[in-house]
């Protein structure tokens, strides 16, 4: 056994050192690869490093002799109807990453009392022989719509980044009970968390309370079936826990069919009581270059509450792929 050298990969950009051996050495434990890095016996660019030092494409890793560890440890089949279920809510994918179309009512990770989630799900949209893809981001269970997903460690650091950076648009749609006024405009409320865990609620909080946090959401009417019922565009400014059902309800008009905020007013009689939140669309950076715009259908419970209304939502756009000299062209989407 010798030491070896590998290099950092461009899919590799941003990865923690810690994930880079789990993805190379999956059998080394977190333990050993923390006395290691205090022994100084790996090294990246001749330099002592921690577990949590993040990798830059070309960088070399030295990587001292670790027996038995590079054999990776056999991986379970995926379940056969789990894997069925999310291919079917694939409406985007390349050899980057791919959008899922969330139904409302799954989780995208587990949780105190959640038997079935996205995260658990994802073994069935691996490769044979690739990586695990890879949640980007969440939306609350009860909420439909876009998920992206991302193939490589790699295209998981850029994506995120570019969340952090706020170099996301996010487009929602919602239902709610009254019409806000004014129709349009950006709500500008700070929010707080109360309480832990799954009874946590997010409640509308004073600005000079000290756990606020800043809150910002755009929104707009797109129609209204008289004063009863609304349907808006949202676009979070910000990205904090339920934003834009506690931002809703602030000004009034809650969410039709919130489980959580609302009250009875946002259960009003004769529309599914469901709530009508829908991840509509999102324009990203894709990794490659240029940026990438998906749009998902609107979910059945909205389908029909729109149909009930005289809503029109229009076709839904194809996926898109926009080029840096702004030409575009469309992404590959699944046969409907």
């Amino acid at each position: 056994m010798t030491v070896t050298n590998r290099i950092v990969t461009e899919d590799e950009a941003d990865i923690r050192l810690d994930r880079w051996f789990r993805r190379h050495y999956p059998n080394l434990t977190q333990g050993a690869l923390q006395k290691l890095c205090r022994k100084g016996q790996i090294r990246v660019e001749g330099g002592r490093v921690q577990t949590n030092t993040r990798l830059i494409p070309g960088q070399t890793v030295r990587i001292p002799p670790l027996p038995d560890v590079d054999k990776p440890a056999p991986l379970p089949p995926p379940d056969p109807m789990l894997e069925r279920e999310i291919r079917k809510m694939v409406i985007y994918e390349d050899e980057h990453l791919l959008v899922l179309d969330k139904p409302s009512g799954l989780a995208t990770q587990g949780g105190p009392g959640i038997t079935k989630h996205v995260d658990m799900m994802l073994d069935g949209l691996r490769p044979e022989g690739g990586d695990r893809p890879r949640l980007v981001h969440r939306i609350d269970r009860d909420t439909s719509g876009i998920l992206l997903i991302a193939r490589t460690p790699g295209v998981a650091a850029k994506l995120a980044a570019a969340f952090r950076g706020r170099d996301v648009e996010k487009t929602y749609w919602a239902v709610v009970v009254g019409r806000p006024s004014p129709e349009s405009g950006i709500i500008d409320q700070p929010l707080a968390k109360i309480g832990a865990g799954g009874a946590a609620l997010v409640i509308a909080a004073s600005r000079d309370e000290e756990d606020a946090a800043s809150a910002k959401t755009d929104y707009a009417t797109l129609d209204a079936a008289g004063k009863k019922l609304s349907w808006l565009k949202l676009s979070p400014l910000t990205g904090r826990t339920h934003q834009l059902r506690v931002h809703t309800e602030s000004i009034g008009t809650p969410i039709l069919g919130d489980p959580r905020y609302g009250g009875k007013a946002a259960h009003p009689e004769g529309f599914i009581d469901r709530l009508h939140l829908h991840a509509r669309q999102l324009d990203i950076p894709h990794p490659a270059g240029g940026r990438l715009i998906v749009t998902a259908p609107l979910p059945p419970h909205m389908r029909e509450t729109f149909r009930t209304l005289g809503f029109v939502p229009g076709e839904t756009p194809t996926p898109k792929r926009v080029r840096g000299s702004g030409s575009s062209s469309k992404g590959r989407g699944p046969a409907k």
